[in-house]
């Protein structure tokens, strides 16, 4: 059963563990390789051919530790939620984002509740980017990241952003959401996920905004329930949310602290005695009573309840009671309505004694197992613009690559410039979903999604052969006068992401571009 940790800021959970029988029996075959390669060293000096046979023992001991610690990539995460209560982006948002953390982010998840959605500003959001999308695209895409998907339902909205280095191994993405306010017919309460394979992993984020008030905890806990079974994806290894091997599940959960009076709550958090206060948490109460919950995880909440604020202002809610047409008001009580959770996908094999096993029969560790460690969780109390701060966490996930290697090498030939005719190549690498609905885009250096393109070209209309090099022109009508650094990438129709991207470029300014300036001033 998961459980708030009481010390230590980072919060581990993994999908591999050692395994007793597994374990003990991969360590026992060290052991003798060891025993035996002594045996070798003693008779080192009576036997000549034994310098060979403890050669051999080294390769095989080595190999075998392989094994037992396979190589794996390490991964930095970045989640935000952020009820925003209809509000505008505020300009800035570096101190959100972090930007200068070290190591850099490779995955930024924001998850946003209450974006403004009235029904005209809903239809011009779905014909452009809305500004919260537009805010965090103007500060990460020069920095490198590229927004891969986002998907919203009325106020709920969900980004994700990558490095740019890490496109072509972010596939198979799919969204979808589920309505639950108002009889499950209207979309103010409910959730959004995408969820996508990152180097071969499956990963999903789930971004919900539950039912409110204090007497709802165990609606809320249906409500999620229901999200989980009812949300379900065009992937035949991974229909439902709970069949990925990490779902991160965040958003405004709404769940509040019951019994204790105001002056208690305030008491505790103005001494930041956040302890006493966990244990009449609804969240942490139900994880404790809910088996499905139990497989949850989350860090230690070490930070201000991020509910419920003066806007511009670090003071919990100060408004007065007041009677209007026999409506009283009160003053909302502090509450951690914010939340970030995880779930690794538990162990499914077991040993004779029970225990959970992810090895292979021959003892090799399971290639698919991830590792989950919290690096911290906090809210950042700077912005105001809404009755919620945004509640932040980091993590490092810790994985073995299923493949390091684009599934469509491509790249600019020879020189480009406006004043002629250019040339692109593409090569398949890999065996995957080609369709002719296929493109390869131009982009600046620094483009922020993947329609972000000055220009692109369609594949063949045959479908190339493995390591079959193709070659496509490009019309010099299409390539940009000013030129400047570029890149190129392949976006494949069928899993919705760029598969393939070449080195950057440079494409030499055009003798015409002179011209055309000088027709502008005139």
């Amino acid at each position: 059963m998961s459980c708030i940790l009481e010390d230590g800021p980072r919060v581990r959970s993994e999908s591999q563990s050692s395994s007793v029988s597994q374990g003990s029996r991969s360590k026992l075959l060290l052991r003798q390789q060891l025993a035996q390669l002594l045996t070798c060293v003693e008779d080192l000096s009576s036997d000549d051919d034994a310098g060979d046979e403890v050669s051999r023992t080294l390769d095989e001991a080595f190999n075998l530790c392989g094994r037992i610690h396979p190589e794996e990539d390490t991964f930095r995460l970045q989640m935000v939620t952020w009820n925003v209560a209809t509000a505008e982006p505020p300009l800035d948002v570096t101190s959100l984002l972090q930007l200068d953390a070290q190591p850099p982010t490779d995955i930024y998840a924001i998850g946003l509740q209450e974006v403004k959605a009235t029904p005209l500003r809903f239809i011009s959001d779905l014909l452009a980017e809305d500004s919260w999308s537009h805010v965090f695209m103007n500060t990460l895409g020069p920095r490198g990241y590229v927004k891969v998907i986002s998907v919203r339902m009325q106020g709920l909205l969900l980004l994700l952003f990558a490095k740019q280095v890490h496109l072509p191994f972010i596939r198979d993405i799919k969204t979808t959401y589920t309505r639950t306010g108002i009889f499950g017919y209207w979309g103010n309460k409910g959730a959004v996920s995408v969820r996508f394979s990152f180097y071969g992993q499956m990963v999903c984020f789930l971004n919900c905004h539950l039912a409110a008030h204090m007497k709802y905890a165990l609606y809320r806990v249906d409500e999620f329930e229901y999200i989980l079974e009812t949300q379900e994806f065009d992937m035949y290894n991974t229909p439902c949310v709970l069949d990925h091997k990490v779902v991160f599940w965040f958003g405004d959960l709404n769940f509040r602290i019951e019994d204790y009076g105001m002056h208690f709550l305030r008491s505790s958090i103005n001494s930041e005695r956040f302890h006493l206060l966990w244990s009449k948490d609804q969240l942490i109460m139900m994880r404790k009573k809910e088996r499905f919950l139990q497989e949850f995880e989350e860090g230690p909440l070490r930070f201000k309840p991020s509910y419920k604020f003066d806007r511009n202002s670090d003071t919990y809610d100060s408004s007065t009671p007041r009677t209007w047409l026999g409506f009283t008001g009160k003053k909302r009580k502090p509450a951690w309505t914010d939340r970030i959770l995880w779930r690794i996908q538990p162990r499914t094999a077991s040993d004779d004694d029970g225990s959970a096993s992810t090895c292979t029969d021959d003892g090799q560790e399971d290639p698919s197992a991830i590792q989950v460690i919290q690096d911290s969780y906090t809210c950042d109390p700077s912005y105001g613009v809404s009755d919620h701060k945004p509640v932040l966490a980091t993590f490092s996930m810790e994985l073995r690559k299923c493949s390091d290697m684009q599934p469509v090498d491509v790249s600019p030939e020879g020189v480009w410039s406006a004043d002629e005719n250019a040339a692109l190549s593409y090569t398949i690498q890999e065996d995957f979903m080609y369709s002719t609905w296929d493109w390869i885009g131009l982009y600046k250096v620094g483009f922020k999604c993947a329609s972000n393109y000055e220009a692109f070209v369609w594949v063949t209309q045959d479908l190339p052969e493995t390591n079959q090099l193709i070659q496509i022109s490009v019309g010099k009508d299409r390539i940009p006068l000013r030129g400047g650094q570029y890149i190129l990438g392949y976006y494949s129709h069928n899993m919705q992401s760029i598969v393939g991207l070449s080195a950057n470029f440079q494409i030499l300014e055009s003798k015409r571009a002179g011209h055309v300036n000088g027709l502008k001033n005139k």
